[in-house]
Order: structure tokens, then C-alpha cells, then sequence
């Protein structure tokens, strides 16, 4: 027998439960049946339910958003197809980084340290330049630094410096990211102050 009884309250204000509602509507009617290449109007329909958004940011038509004003995403983004951004807290994505099909960014879970599991929302954080790849699962309250690689089907609980390639489950980092003559991104240089030592927040 449970020693606390069970309460069965919504974490979600009334305007909340609409909004997300109209969201869905939204998203069943305008956002996945919309062409595959018209990312400018699945922008636009984000802006429009308060997702802050930069320039070229690319969103594939069946990329599932939970709550799109939690969004915060930088220039040149893209986002594959059937990615999660389970966004029940704010999700931040950094200009130039790329979510891989069924990439999942979970920002939501339960305190299981209680019998009703109060729901939990903390943020995750993704640095500029970074590859989430295929079918891997960032965890809530994450933190991704700059330029780093998260290897496909990876499970990253925790956080991760910059510039490094990070595989496994848990993912750890297992090398450097190193780039090719010419192409490093903005920002970087071969210094031991972004070679893994730290994440950004």
C-alpha cells in the first residue's frame, strides 16, 4: 500500500492546455501534411506558437514539437525526419548543429523520489556546430558544449565538453572532433580551452 496517496493534478495551467491543444490541431492538419521542402512555412507556423527561431532553420515535415515556445534555436538548424524535441521544458539548439532522424531531445520526466511522480522540466542545451545523430536520446537537464558529436544511438545523460565525438550508452567521449583544412567552424581553434575540457552553457 502507498504510504502518500496518489494526487491526480495537471502540472498544466488551463491557457497551457489549450495552447498545446491548438498545437496539436495545428500540427495534424497544417504542419505534417505541408511539402517536404516548404521549411519556411513549418517556421513559420513554430514563430507563430512563440518558437524563437533564426534564419534557415529546417524543419522536416514529420518531426514531432511538443511545445514549441519552449524552442530556442539558433541560424542554419535542421531537424530530420521523426526527430523528438519533447520540449516540456526549453530546449536551446545552437546555430549550425543537426538533429539526425529519430534523434529525441527529452526535456521532460518524473521525480521518482515521490508516489504521484511530480512532473519535472529541465532544460536541455545544444553548443553551435554540434551532430546529434540517428536514433539518439538526449536526456533532460543536458548540456551538449560546442562542436561536439553524439554517435547514433547513443544515450547521453549527462553533460558533454566541446569538441569531442561521444558514442555509447551512456555516451562518453572516446576522441577529439578534428576537422579538415579550411573547415573549421567559427569560433574554433586547436586550444586545450575547447578540446573537451568544458561544456558551454
Amino acid at each position: 500500500m502507498l504510504s502518500t496517496p496518489v494526487r491526480n493534478i495537471s502540472p498544466w495551467t488551463r491557457g497551457e492546455k489549450i495552447r498545446r491543444l491548438l498545437w496539436s490541431i495545428v500540427t495534424i492538419t497544417l504542419f505534417r501534411p505541408s511539402f517536404h521542402n516548404w521549411y519556411g512555412f513549418r517556421a513559420w507556423l513554430l514563430r507563430l506558437f512563440g518558437a524563437r527561431l533564426g534564419n534557415n532553420v529546417r524543419f522536416r515535415r514529420t518531426a514531432k514539437i511538443e511545445i514549441p515556445w519552449n524552442l530556442d534555436i539558433g541560424d542554419d538548424v535542421s531537424i530530420g525526419d521523426a526527430a523528438i524535441l519533447y520540449s516540456l521544458g526549453p530546449i536551446k539548439i545552437g546555430s549550425r548543429s543537426f538533429l539526425s532522424q529519430y534523434a529525441h531531445l527529452c526535456a521532460g520526466s518524473h521525480d521518482s523520489q515521490h508516489t504521484d511522480y511530480p512532473l519535472l522540466r529541465p532544460p536541455i542545451t545544444i553548443g553551435d556546430d554540434c551532430w546529434i545523430a540517428a536514433d539518439a536520446f538526449v536526456g533532460p537537464g543536458v548540456t551538449i558544449g560546442h562542436r561536439t558529436v553524439v554517435g547514433a544511438r547513443s544515450s547521453v545523460f549527462g553533460d558533454l565538453p566541446t569538441d569531442v565525438i561521444a558514442v555509447g550508452n551512456p555516451a562518453k567521449p572516446i576522441k577529439p572532433r578534428t576537422w579538415a583544412p579550411g573547415a573549421a567552424p567559427p569560433g574554433y581553434s586547436p586550444s586545450p580551452s575547447n578540446l573537451g575540457d568544458e561544456a558551454v552553457r
